[in-house]
């Protein structure tokens, strides 16, 4: 380990200094003035530096700004015999770790400079790591079978269908199914078929020829041919309208398509990569998506599981999106204490990762120290998630297998790969109620579990297909019914109380047919 410096004009600082971290066996160098310690930096790096903020031929915080250009993870302690607000703006705003007013109590001082220490340490490892990042990061057993996944589709031109909720990443999967296939030389186009009208949409996929309709001025390649020899993906495939399925359909049945107002077939050399975060299999069902196009995109299926399947993903993501943020905004990286972590990993983050990167966004800029705390997280996160308590259970959770593919068929087809299938889309497992996770009686609760029980076997034994997500209809309708009763038809305020977000309460009461 290198060893720290102290740059301070007053002999008594740094002899104290010196002392103190002597007998914590820490080495330590010593300047007068930032002149020297300039001079030093251009042969050598401590791993802490320790600087006034006042001296004779220099500012403590001039030597942080040359400091920070040239060594940006260098942690950076300021002291000063002159606490006033100004100057710890100035600190902090040039990306000090930490701002010790004198006099100041020597045991304290030892202990801030271990944090940085560990700081230090940490940013060092951090670097490492990120030298060489993957595009996808996780280390839970639901991510290492996408991983697997992705491994194993590697040679294959096969069409894939990503499922899983808003913000759980499925651009960026399919972005390493492209980056890591035969077609990694050809375009990557993406689409979201939800975020254009339905008017341009058809001419966003296909072109259109010069006077095709009013405005069409030139004419225009569509998706299509700019994806040509490469890859194709159409995010929110479940909202396309569904005349456009029609000429999807067609474009993945014999590979020909024609631009709006042309005449001429065009060729098709492109590898279509879907996602949706709804259940195509209901919307199939209730008619709003085609059959025969939901079996050409469902050959291999993978699923993206949720930010609250994979807790334990949380650490590695936030400390990702810290250092991402920072080096967007040319700042200090911050970075979370042990209890804001393990605070943050009980959060059930409705939004997924990309909540998760928001939040990182947000502390990065509003966070008041380079160590974030418990306190430092926005309000409405406080009293969501329990430090000290695991969270109270639901009463009915939803549980997925962790295969890495769902439906389609068995790639043995395709070029002798062999791919596990899983049975079923999803499962749910009703779990027992007790005190714990359900304030209410154990009478209460036994009794409306046993009569969901022979519901659902009721309807299993007459063979009443889709049993699962008529039972899940009917919960979610009776809980939003509920919640809407108590706020009184309040949506924003039923999410809360429910603990989910705002968006998701509003597609859920479009899906279960809310007026």
């Amino acid at each position: 380990m290198k060893p720290i410096w102290i740059v301070d004009d007053d002999q008594s600082i740094r002899w104290v200094l010196e002392k103190a971290l002597a007998r914590e066996s820490l080495l330590s160098r010593s300047f007068t003035n930032v002149r020297d310690a300039l001079a030093a930096l251009e042969d050598d790096v401590p791993q802490v530096l320790i600087s006034d903020i006042r001296m004779p031929g220099g500012s403590g915080l001039d030597l942080l700004q040359a400091i920070k250009a040239k060594h940006p993870g260098l942690p950076v302690i300021i002291m000063t015999a002159y606490s006033d607000l100004d100057s710890a703006v100035a600190a902090f705003q040039g990306g000090a770790f930490e701002y010790l007013a004198k006099p100041f109590d020597v045991d304290k001082a030892v202990e801030l400079i271990r944090r940085a220490l560990e700081e230090s340490l940490r940013e060092e490892e951090m670097d490492d790591r990120l030298v060489d990042a993957p595009e996808i990061l996780g280390q839970a057993p639901a991510m290492q079978d996408v991983f697997r996944a992705i491994g194993r589709l590697s040679q294959s031109n096969v069409t894939v269908m990503i499922t899983g909720e808003s913000g759980t990443g499925k651009e960026l999967v399919a972005r390493a199914l492209h980056k890591h296939s035969p077609r990694a030389n050809g375009p990557f186009i993406a689409l979201n078929t939800a975020a254009i009208p339905k008017d341009l949409l058809e001419s966003e996929l296909f072109g259109h020829e010069r006077g095709a309709f009013t405005g069409a001025q030139t004419m225009r390649r569509g998706r299509f041919e700019q994806a040509e020899g490469g890859t194709l993906f159409l995010d929110e495939i479940g909202d396309m309208p569904f005349d456009l399925q029609t000429r999807l359909l067609r474009v993945l049945s014999d590979g020909n398509f024609y631009r709006v107002g042309g005449h001429n077939p065009l060729r098709a050399n492109v590898r279509v990569i879907a996602a949706t975060h709804q259940n195509l299999e209901l919307r199939v069902k209730e008619g709003l998506f085609r059959e025969d196009l939901f079996h050409r995109l469902n050959v291999i299926r993978l699923r993206l599981p949720p930010l609250r399947e994979r807790p334990e993903d949380i650490t590695l993501l936030a400390r990702h999106f810290l250092q991402k943020s920072a080096k967007e905004l040319g700042v200090e990286p911050k970075r979370m204490s042990d209890e804001a972590l393990a605070y943050v990993s009980t959060l059930p983050f409705p939004g997924n990762v990309r909540q998760l990167e928001n939040l990182c966004n947000w502390l990065t800029v509003m966070a008041p120290a380079q160590t974030i705390e418990v306190k430092d997280l926005p309000r409405e996160m406080i009293g969501t998630g329990s430090a000290e308590s695991a969270p109270v259970p639901r009463a009915v959770e939803a549980r997925l297998p962790s295969a890495d593919f769902e439906g389609g068929h068995d790639l043995s087809d395709y070029g002798g790969l062999a791919m596990p299938v899983a049975e079923a889309d999803t499962m749910t497992a009703v779990r027992p109620v007790t005190a714990t996770s359900m304030p209410a009686p154990s009478s209460l609760a036994a009794g409306w579990e046993t009569l969901l029980a022979g519901e659902a076997k009721a309807m299993l034994e007459s063979g009443q297909p889709e049993v699962m997500d008529v039972l899940t209809r009917r919960f979610e309708k009776a809980v939003l019914e509920a919640a809407l009763g108590v706020t009184r038809g309040r949506r924003v305020e039923a999410a809360t109380r429910l603990g989910i977000g705002r968006n998701t309460i509003t597609r859920k009461l479009q899906e279960l047919g809310f007026d």
